[in-house]
């Protein structure tokens, strides 16, 4: 199914994205590794067993990173132009090996670009939240997104 085009998307939608993941050791060692991410926090289980959280942390940027993708099938997918940036990326509480996460987005603005006729721009905000309910992750971020073609 392809995504919404700039005039189905309105402010306050929201979408509950029907898919959950389970994160795994496995994922946080590879994200780690693809970005040369040496963090012990993230990789080194007796070195993360020594911190205040126990055990190791998941990657930030792989918990932001699979926040977003988990919302493209129900909005972007093949109908976003570029993402513009994201504001307010937050953590609010930890994400660990082992975690079920299910994420949710939540149209906050939109409006035709000024530049490029055809396109507008929408903004979202991103959460996360793991099995128990816990807001993991949030972010806000625009889009550039095309209209409906004619």
């Amino acid at each position: 199914m392809p995504g919404l085009w700039f005039e189905e998307f309105s402010d306050g939608q929201v979408f509950d994205h029907e898919w959950t993941r389970t994160v795994t050791e496995s994922d946080n060692m590879q994200f780690s590794l693809m970005t040369m991410n040496p963090q012990p926090l993230h990789i080194d289980r007796h070195a993360a067993a020594a911190t205040e959280f126990g055990q190791p942390l998941m990657n930030s940027l792989f918990t932001l990173g699979l926040m977003i993708g988990m919302s493209v099938n129900d909005t972007t997918l093949n109908t976003t132009v570029a993402n513009l940036g994201m504001e307010a990326v937050k953590f609010p509480a930890p994400l660990f090996q082992g975690d079920t996460v299910r994420a949710r987005t939540t149209v906050i603005g939109t409006r035709a670009s000024k530049s490029r006729p055809g396109q507008g721009i929408v903004t979202f905000l991103h959460e996360m939240f793991k099995q128990d309910g816990t807001l993991v992750a949030s972010c806000e971020r625009a889009a550039l997104m095309k209209a409906k073609p004619a």
